[in-house]
């Protein structure tokens, strides 16, 4: 079984900014990718950023020069340091975990529970 566990939501004025950590755990024994999607109410859960195992990043266009995504493959963790937010950035952030491969040879992807980050003034 493998758990992902997320944090650093939060409330912010515009411009502010937050940073998100994931980390997966349990019986993994190698990650495809990681990544952030978002979900505000009434639109659809879209992709933010994601990184590889080897080191690749991928991000949304509206999210392009101000969100920064890193990782650690020794501690399977991701972040996702946020600047410059926007009112739109408002949303339940969720991390995933693309194709784990767990040490009994299961493969399949997994979610974190999501946290809230809200950009007003």
């Amino acid at each position: 079984q493998v758990q992902l566990v997320e944090s650093g939501g939060g409330s912010v004025q515009p411009g502010g900014s937050l940073r998100l950590s994931c980390a997966a755990s349990g019986s993994i024994f190698s990650i495809n990718a990681m990544g952030w999607y978002r979900q505000s109410p009434g639109k659809q859960r879209e992709f933010v950023a994601a990184i590889t195992s080897d080191g690749g990043t991928h991000y949304l266009n509206s999210v392009k020069g101000r969100f920064t995504i890193s990782g650690d493959n020794a501690k399977n963790t991701v972040y996702l340091q946020m600047n410059s937010l926007k009112p739109e950035d408002t949303a339940v952030y969720y991390c995933n975990a693309d194709r784990v491969l767990s040490i009994t040879r299961t493969l399949r992807d997994y979610w974190g529970q999501g946290t809230q980050v809200t950009v007003s003034s």
